[in-house]
């Protein structure tokens, strides 16, 4: 079992793991400044809600930086033997305390709630840029790197906005008014509590690189360890079957020896963070005690401003060091947003047209098609051909010659490169995509089912079909004496792609979705391939209903499912080879024939 060189690193925290978020990989934005004011788009319908969350942040920090002047206050009181005057200050304490609580409880739900809002319309419109992107992005892209912008890229996004934007503005609202406070209180005493300051930065700066680089090491090793089980899952069969288990069980060991190593690194650097700050947070103690005491007995300064400067002091380092946590925090979330934006600005699938299919006789024509999904590698070459109303036309030749690039033309998946594919005389390009697949039905090889009910399984192609006719489409198909046996008949729940039933009877549910769109026009793309010759009869029985009085068009490898076809088409690298019914062609012994003795005969071509 080969382990992955490289595995993909993720951007999620780790359950009970220490630190302040300086495990996360910091991904850069390549255009920041353009990515953030599109971000901010995204803000202008929250306006108020923004607004609020503001005023909440300005009360809170005002309330924050004012409490520490009060216990000042009642400090001298105390200090000076004013009792009486103490009941005052100290109601006013319990006031602004309460005040700050309900604040910061405030706070956190506008935060959370804004940032769900904001990043609700993110995916829908993220969703709605996907579900109508052309098949050739989708072809091109991996569907889990698709998937993890809209769940990972949205979800940093989401924790940024609820986390961090508050917090920003506190911090930095944090550090002016404690500043403020700090300096007209005792200029003196406030220069040299920025000592502490420096030793933050400096400290917050060199554990912060060691962190992140031993985290990073630790993701990567966490991935490749979630790879080895899960090809060890995956292909559990195929270990035991060759006696791997223990080679499995030392490749597993062995990365799990190396993720422990790290990992025990890792902790002990996110552990020290806390130690280390509250050092440099006692060493401006001592400092603010000790000139502070001097002070004091100087009458600069009196002994509640002492205790003001030490509850300042930790104040004024705390969002200093937020703030350099949050900075790693927001570039990947700004990273995440720049992934998602790609997507958005990928241009939208062409569904123009004017022309409808509501008369429609199925009369297909390639005239002169030429396509290349790569520019220079040529598929089809002046493709012809012509499929009457009505006709079966089967496509045989062999991997990679062009056969199913036919149905993804005649679908208008991809565009062709040049020529004409007319549907009764129409160029497809004039007629709208969702107007040509409403009258086009396909039965793939590879069945798609819905985690839903085998009802509303059928009726996706035919939303508006009544049950009776839904009834009878499984009928026509043979998959109704199949639903009639099963516990809850067609309210049975399909689980995952439907693997709660076997491949030949998604095969006929997938038929009898076909069937329930009353197409104009059908396209059978390998459907018999994966199955057993006993469930293919079944499967064949019901094609051959679903294909009376319907244009098909035939994709298949076994020919024993198309020799009654009326006219099949040989393909060879992109060129038509042969054409004729079953007997002529293999009259004419040439490709057909061969690959015909190649399947019936044994023989090699």
């Amino acid at each position: 079992m080969k382990q992955s060189k490289e595995a993909p690193v993720s951007n999620f925290r780790i359950p009970g793991q220490r630190g302040p978020r300086m495990n996360q990989v910091v991904e850069k934005p390549k255009e920041g400044k353009k990515t953030v004011v599109r971000l901010f788009k995204y803000f202008a319908d929250e306006k108020l809600m923004i607004l609020g969350l503001l005023a909440v942040v300005i009360l809170v920090v005002s309330c924050s930086v004012y409490a520490p002047s009060l216990q000042s206050n009642a400090i001298d009181k105390l200090s000076e033997g004013a009792f009486n005057q103490l009941p005052r200050v100290l109601v006013m304490m319990i006031v602004v305390y309460a005040i700050c609580s309900v604040g910061t409880l405030l706070q956190s739900l506008l935060s959370a709630h804004l940032s769900q809002r904001i990043v609700k319309k993110m995916r829908e419109d993220l969703f709605d840029k996907i579900v109508n992107l052309p098949i050739k992005y989708l072809d091109n892209h991996p569907h889990g790197d698709i998937m993890s912008r809209m769940t990972n890229d949205v979800e940093n996004i989401s924790n940024t906005v609820s986390q961090s934007l508050s917090s920003l503005v506190s911090g930095i609202l944090t550090v002016i008014g404690t500043v403020g406070i700090m300096v007209w209180y005792c200029k003196e005493l406030a220069l040299l509590s920025c000592i502490t300051v420096i030793l933050t930065i400096g400290a917050t700066k060199y554990l912060s690189r060691a962190m992140r680089k031993f985290f990073r090491k630790r993701q990567v090793l966490l991935g490749n360890l979630n790879a080895t089980v899960e090809e060890m899952v995956v292909g559990y069969k195929t270990v035991t079957a060759y006696n791997k288990q223990e080679a499995a069980i030392n490749e597993f060991i062995n990365t799990s020896d190396k993720l422990t190593k790290t990992g025990i690194i890792a902790e002990i650097l996110g552990g020290s963070m806390g130690p280390v700050m509250n050092v440099i947070n006692n060493i401006g103690f001592v400092i603010i005690a000790a000139f502070g005491g001097y002070f004091a007995i100087n009458g600069i300064i009196s002994i509640g401003v002492i205790s003001a400067f030490i509850i300042y002091a930790k104040q004024f380092g705390r969002p200093i060091n937020e703030l350099a946590q949050l900075y790693g925090q927001i570039q990947t979330a700004i990273a995440g947003a720049e992934r998602v934006f790609a997507i958005m600005d990928e241009p939208s699938e062409d569904k123009s047209g004017t022309e409808n299919m509501s008369q429609s006789k199925g009369v297909v024509t390639f005239r002169n098609v030429n396509f290349s999904y790569e520019p220079g590698k040529q598929v089809l070459s002046n493709f012809n051909l012509e499929v009457k109303a009505g006709q079966k036309v089967a496509l045989v030749g062999a991997t990679g010659s062009g056969k199913t690039t036919v149905v993804n033309l005649l679908m208008r998946f991809y565009d062709i490169d040049s020529g004409e594919i007319l549907i009764d005389g129409v160029n497809i390009k004039d007629i709208a995509s969702d107007e040509l697949r409403k009258s086009t039905a396909i039965v793939l090889q590879d069945t798609v089912l819905f985690s839903d009910s085998i009802r509303n399984n059928l009726k996706y192609s035919n939303l508006e079909a009544t049950d009776k006719e839904m009834e009878e489409a499984a009928r026509m198909s043979n998959c109704h004496p199949m639903i009639n046996r099963l516990s809850e008949g067609y309210d049975t729940k399909l689980t995952e792609s439907g693997y709660n039933l076997s491949e030949g009877q998604r095969q006929l549910l997938s038929i009898g979705r076909a069937f329930l769109a009353n197409p104009k026009i059908l396209i059978l793309d390998e459907a018999t391939s994966s199955v057993d010759t006993r469930t293919e009869k079944h499967i064949q029985d019901a094609m051959v209903n679903l294909m009376k009085n319907r244009t098909s068009l035939i994709i298949a490898h076994r020919l024993s499912t198309i020799q009654d076809a009326d006219l099949i088409v040989v393909l060879d690298k992109g060129h038509i080879v042969e054409m004729g019914n079953h007997e002529a062609l293999l009259k004419k012994k040439g490709n057909y024939y061969d690959l015909y003795m190649t399947q019936f005969a044994g023989n090699s071509i």
